[in-house]
């Protein structure tokens, strides 16, 4: 049965525009295969997809490339956002959307959530807590992607999450980072992209800090390969910066091959935080 309850959590801005989330959707369908062809019925979620219901569209496309059988829902507190998503929905097979919020109203557990752009106004605390929430109403093996970019997608950071096997509560596992790189002035510009729950923890002490502060450093000394494009500045850059940090000694996805896209993925152990957040 589909829960009823009063939808959790707030209404966000709704700001969105087509191909804004092309970034973290193709790192998922590259990196996330196993999750999204899991079970008989696996089932992805959109959460909290803002003021059109394009980037839900789009969600569910490049995912059933990956998995024809996936479904998806999009999940929205505002009703006129989901009316607005219903209007068009009968066009897509294996495409719905419903009113709720962080409670997650579907009939079964999700292999897979994107939850984009949606913990912004929270507090690190409070994010933490809704990291633990939506961790533990995945399904087994299933995956939390959360994170923010900027208004056209050109600047991108993600957390990959799962539950813990005891407990439930929210095990990050990888963080990515992911720009348009002919506009990229150094990396650590991506820092105003950092999910809530490492936003303010780019201070001195504390380890997503000191791993920006590197990647500028590789970011200057890989200048000269600016002659031959920024991707190229980049991969020599994300190069160098794997030789001081011994996380890249096993890449968790994609090496070289995601970084030409602009992007780069760690293990959430180079970017942890030095302390638990504090209550709030």
């Amino acid at each position: 049965m589909v829960r009823t309850q009063k939808p959790q959590g707030e209404v966000t801005r709704g700001t969105t525009a087509p191909n804004r989330l092309r970034r973290v959707d193709r790192w998922i369908a590259a990196t996330q295969s196993g999750p999204l062809r899991a079970g008989a019925r696996p089932l992805a979620v959109d959460l909290g997809y803002g003021a059109s219901p394009v980037t839900t569209v789009e969600f569910h496309g490049r995912l059933r490339e990956v998995s024809p059988r996936l479904e998806v829902v999009g999940i929205e507190i505002e009703p006129e956002r989901v009316a607005a998503g219903q209007r068009i929905m009968s066009g897509y097979e294996g495409l719905s959307f419903r009113r709720g919020g962080f409670e997650l109203p579907v009939d079964r557990p999700p292999v897979l959530v994107r939850a984009f752009n949606v913990l912004r106004q929270y507090d690190e605390a409070a994010a933490w807590r809704a990291w633990d929430g939506l961790c533990a109403r995945l399904a087994p093996g299933g995956v939390l992607i959360e994170g923010t970019c900027d208004e056209i997608g050109r600047r991108a950071v993600w957390v990959a999450l799962a539950a813990e096997p005891y407990t439930g509560r929210a095990e990050p596992l990888t963080i990515t980072f992911a720009a348009h790189l002919p506009t990229l002035v150094k990396p650590s510009d991506l820092a105003e992209r950092l999910p809530k729950t490492l936003i303010h923890r780019n201070v001195p002490g504390e380890r997503v800090h000191a791993l920006l502060a590197d990647f500028d450093r590789c970011w200057a000394i890989a200048a000269p390969q600016s002659v031959f494009g920024p991707r190229a500045r980049w991969i020599e850059a994300v190069s160098l910066l794997a030789r001081s940090h011994p996380v890249f000694a096993r890449p968790p996805y994609g090496g070289r091959g995601r970084w030409r896209l602009g992007e780069v993925t760690l293990p959430w152990s180079a970017v942890a935080p030095a302390s638990p957040p504090a209550p709030s």
